[in-house]
C-alpha cells in the first residue's frame, strides 16, 4: 500500500503518467546548469524503484556518496508529501529499495557503453535480473554524441531496458520554434521522452517536450523536494 501512495506522490508519475513514462528507450531531462536535472531524474528512478524495478544510476560528474544521498532526500520527500508514515515502515522500504540501485561513477574519459554491456552481461550470464532502467547523468551534449547514442540505443534493445539522460542547456542560448533547447533539438529524433525545467520565481517550471501525445503542459514544482505544487 505505501508503494502504491508513493508511486501516485511521484512528481515525474504525475507529471507524464505511469503508462507514459515506462514506455520508449530514451528520455531526456534538460535544463542549465543548478535547476534540478539530476534530482528530478532521482524522482523519475524512485519511480521504477517503487514499481518493484532494478535501477542503475552512472553518474560523469558526481561521487557515488552523493548520488546515495539525493536517492534518500528523493526517497525523504516523497514520504513527507504522503502525510505521517510509520517510521519503521518507510525505513523498511527505504531498505529494499535501497538495495535495487546500483551506483556506477566514470568521467568522460572512462566513460563507455561497453563497460556498461559487460556488467550488463555478467548479470544475466550468472540468472541475475537486469536493471529495467539506467540514468546516465553528465554527457556533454555541446558536442557530438552521435556514437554514444548509437551504442546505448543498441545497448537498451539488447538488454530490453530504457535509459534517462540528464542534458545541460545554457541561459544565453535561444530556444528552437518549437521550444526545444538546442542539445535537445540536434538529437530529438532519438528520444521519446523529454522535460524541460526552467526557473520561474522562486519555483521549477516543467514543461513536457516529448511524451507521446502527452505535450506541451506545463507544472510547477518546489526547488527544494522536487514535488509538484
Amino acid at each position: 500500500m505505501l508503494r502504491k501512495d508513493l508511486i501516485q506522490k511521484s512528481p515525474a508519475v504525475q507529471i507524464m503518467g505511469k503508462e507514459y513514462l515506462e514506455q520508449g528507450k530514451f528520455g531526456a531531462v534538460v535544463s542549465r546548469a543548478g535547476v534540478g536535472k539530476t534530482q528530478f531524474l532521482v524522482q523519475i528512478a524512485i519511480s521504477w524503484l517503487l514499481d518493484g524495478k532494478k535501477v542503475i544510476h552512472i553518474s560523469l560528474d558526481d561521487a557515488i556518496d552523493k548520488i546515495n544521498v539525493r536517492y534518500k532526500e528523493g526517497y525523504n520527500s516523497l514520504i513527507d508529501s504522503v502525510g505521517y508514515i510509520d517510521p519503521i515502515k518507510a525505513n523498511r522500504l527505504w531498505e529494499d529499495l535501497d538495495i535495487c540501485k546500483f551506483g556506477i561513477n566514470y568521467n568522460r574519459q572512462t566513460f563507455a557503453s561497453k563497460n556498461i554491456r559487460d556488467y550488463l552481461a555478467t548479470l544475466k550470464k550468472d540468472n541475475l535480473e537486469i536493471p529495467a532502467m539506467i540514468v546516465v547523468d553528465g554527457i556533454d551534449f555541446d558536442g557530438d554524441c552521435s556514437d554514444i547514442l548509437d551504442d546505448l540505443a543498441k545497448l537498451a534493445a539488447d538488454f530490453s531496458l530504457a535509459i534517462w539522460f540528464s542534458m545541460q542547456s545554457h541561459r544565453e542560448e535561444n530556444l528552437t520554434s518549437e521550444g526545444f533547447p538546442v542539445q535537445l533539438d540536434n538529437v530529438k529524433a532519438r528520444f521519446s521522452k523529454a522535460l524541460f525545467l526552467k526557473p520561474r520565481e522562486d519555483k521549477i517550471e516543467v514543461v513536457i517536450l516529448k511524451n507521446g501525445a502527452k505535450v506541451n503542459e506545463k507544472h510547477l514544482i518546489e526547488p527544494a523536494t522536487m514535488m509538484l505544487i
